[in-house]
């Protein structure tokens, strides 16, 4: 299996579901359409002995282009630059001199599985077609910002659970946390083909803002949030419910779960 070794600040913006996509220079591993690949942490890059595996993916697609020919529409999933320039000098900095608006580059998009997640599981599992579910979210974090995890519970509408389960993220804040646990219940409300899911989070914020009574302020929410909105237009229909923390059970033991698991490696 090939490798992808990031920087730690980019490791954690593909946990958290920001960053689907990575530019190759260089591209010494041949990356190439339905590859699967192992993402490294280089959590102190001089010191390989601290990097560590965050998850596995597949890519998606591989397009190549001159630096200087990028356009906006390449940067989505991607860290954006505020300049031409910028992005130049920030690849120089990288790669060396060298590196000119005529140098080629590999635009790699691909999927990401954190390690410990159960969706390869529960497609093993034949996860069942349902057209309507209810989908209970909630996203934890020790420290706001500190180790974090999200955790959801879907749910048939006769209320038997179909696919419980908790996602450890690494550092992040609170309300981060419960923004990544609504898209991966999105994401496997997809995998069983919903048409319409019924969302419970005890999240005030996340709620408001995605029904638009609340703006999304704070830019650190600006791409999980629209990533979210995006995922919606995939579904029939889709709404929002603010519950008590006490009727949100399922999916914070499963925060809770996944986070005393963590603290055990």
């Amino acid at each position: 299996m090939k490798t992808l070794k990031l920087d730690h600040d980019l490791a954690i913006q593909v946990i958290q579901g920001i960053k689907t996509s990575t530019w190759r220079l260089y591209d010494d591993k041949d990356l190439s359409v339905n590859d699967q690949v192992l993402f490294i942490d280089k959590v102190k890059p001089n010191n390989p002995e601290t990097w560590v595996q965050i998850g596995t993916g597949q890519i998606n697609t591989v397009i190549q282009k001159r630096l200087g020919d990028i356009t906006d529409e390449d940067f989505d999933g991607h860290e954006k630059f505020t300049t031409k320039q910028h992005m130049l000098e920030t690849y120089q900095a990288y790669y060396g001199p060298q590196v000119t608006f005529d140098t080629p580059v590999k635009i790699v998009r691909f999927n990401f599985l954190p390690k410990g997640a159960d969706i390869a599981d529960v497609v093993a599992k034949k996860t069942p077609v349902l057209t309507e579910v209810k989908l209970y979210a909630d996203g934890g974090s020790r420290g706001n910002p500190g180790p974090s995890a999200s955790g959801l519970a879907i749910m048939d509408m006769d209320d038997r659970i179909v696919v419980k389960k908790g996602v450890y993220l690494g550092v992040t804040t609170n309300n981060q946390a419960e923004y990544q646990a609504l898209k991966f219940g999105l994401e496997e409300a997809l995998a069983m083909q919903a048409r319409i899911v019924h969302v419970y989070m005890d999240s005030l914020l996340v709620v408001n803002q995605m029904i638009g009574i609340f703006k999304v302020k704070n830019r650190d929410l600006w791409p999980i949030h629209s990533a979210v909105k995006d995922m919606l237009g995939r579904f029939e229909h889709v709404s929002f419910t603010h519950v008590p923390r006490e009727l949100n059970k399922m999916a914070d033991a499963a925060v809770n779960e996944a986070l005393d698991e963590a603290e055990k490696r």
